[in-house]
């Protein structure tokens, strides 16, 4: 694997930690406000608090183990999960927000382009 993909493909686990911390940790912060385009107020809702604060542990798992894959230099599964974050944001795309494939699936698209050179 190449520093080029290593480096990439942390980026995108670091991500992914970062949208972990705000959908668990400041679950109804001004940043998590203006980044998922919720408001505080509904962002503190039972329901609403519940649904991310589940969804922060798949984003932290997907990081942990893309990380895993990287230092274990594991191309195949870091590819894996890569494709599968890239795979999660064209869902996104069309289930949300168009912008979630750059926001959330660009570094990945980059780190598996990177992977095959």
């Amino acid at each position: 694997m190449t520093i080029l993909t290593t480096v990439i493909a942390t980026l995108v686990a670091l991500e992914h930690l970062y949208i972990m911390y705000l959908e668990t940790i400041g679950t109804a912060s001004k940043n998590t406000s203006r980044v998922f385009g919720i408001s505080t107020e509904r962002l503190k809702e039972k329901d609403i608090s519940t649904l991310l604060k589940n969804q922060g542990v798949y984003n932290g798992l997907i990081a942990v183990l893309l990380l895993f894959a990287v230092y274990q230099q594991n191309l195949l599964w870091t590819r894996l999960l890569l494709g599968y974050v890239i795979l999660v944001a064209v869902y996104g795309a069309f289930t949300s927000k168009p912008s979630i494939i750059l926001k959330q699936g660009g570094l990945a698209v980059l780190g598996l382009i990177c992977s095959f050179i």
